[in-house]
């Protein structure tokens, strides 16, 4: 893992892009904003656990339509200030003008926030639910990404899909936008949890063989809870394979079936490594013990 490099204020200016180009592999964690204190305690014992495995960077969503864009700003430029760990700030389209994200993109660059994943964000009902632009809004991830490149001050992460997008008709699709990201100014990707290394694979090369060769990490999320997990599937177009759900309903303790999953994640992310992915990204969903779970099968230590 990286070597730990600045502290706060100055370690919050880097550029995840050149880090992940020209450092080892990237490890990273995805949290969200809590809604109550309970969950605030939550997010912060998560992060003071995973802190000290020096992570390339930490993001922080928004919630579905923006609902969170303050909780959103407010624990990224905490995360800037008081921790040694290299936030990067999820913004979308959703909900806002083109005033109100520069208003956001303000409060990130004068708190020395330099990277941001520029994203169409779902509507308020969910990914399954028609998209209608904000009026004086943008109506695409690219337009928000060319925004962000014409201000000159952020290092830029976009969206990707190793499985076909609820809003695309094709794979083919699917790729051609994360392309038109990169030549409005990405210089990263970071991909939608998915459970076969293949569909990752598939993605790379697909985008590769369009000239792009931005940095794609494969987004990482463990099954502790199949119902759970088949739901979010079913809502943002990922599937979950039925030689996973066979190993998965093989168990009926929920420690076991915890165990399981943590197997599953474990044997994907060394797959995916070994197969030259530059990093992995890890979504948390506030806690820390799964993803240590993990890191300790692939003997990933502090």
């Amino acid at each position: 893992m990286q070597a730990p490099r600045l502290s706060g204020m100055e370690q919050a200016s880097q550029g995840i892009s050149q880090l992940i180009r020209e450092g080892e592999r990237s490890f990273s964690f995805e949290f969200f904003p809590p809604k109550d204190e309970a969950g605030e305690l939550q997010l912060w014992r998560a992060i003071e656990a995973l802190e000290p495995y020096r992570p390339t960077f930490v993001s922080v969503t928004y919630g579905a339509g923006g609902s969170s864009r303050d909780g959103t700003i407010r624990v990224t430029e905490r995360i800037a200030r008081e921790t040694a760990l290299l936030p990067l700030a999820h913004l979308t389209c959703v909900g806002h003008t083109v005033a109100e994200v520069d208003a956001v993109l303000d409060e990130y660059a004068a708190s020395g926030v330099r990277n941001v994943l520029a994203l169409r964000g779902d509507p308020r009902g969910g990914p399954r639910e028609p998209w209608t632009a904000t009026p004086g809004g943008f109506t695409h991830a690219v337009e928000l990404v060319e925004h962000l490149a014409a201000r000159g001050q952020f290092d830029i992460g976009v969206a990707a899909f190793p499985e076909l997008h609820p809003a695309s008709a094709t794979l083919e699709q699917d790729a051609d936008v994360v392309v038109a990201k990169a030549e409005a100014g990405a210089a990263f990707a970071i991909t939608q949890m998915f459970y076969r290394a293949a569909d990752y694979f598939s993605l790379v090369e697909r985008v590769r063989d369009r000239g792009v060769d931005i940095p794609i990490l494969p987004g990482i999320m463990p099954i502790l809870n199949l119902a759970a997990i088949t739901r979010q599937s079913e809502l943002i177009g990922t599937s979950v394979p039925d030689r996973v759900v066979a190993r998965i309903q093989a168990h009926s303790d929920p420690a076991d079936i915890r165990a399981e999953g943590i197997r599953i994640a474990a044997e994907l992310c060394e797959e995916l490594l070994d197969g030259g992915a530059p990093g992995l990204h890890f979504i948390t969903l506030n806690r820390s013990t799964a993803t240590l779970e993990i890191f300790e099968k692939l003997n990933l230590t502090v």
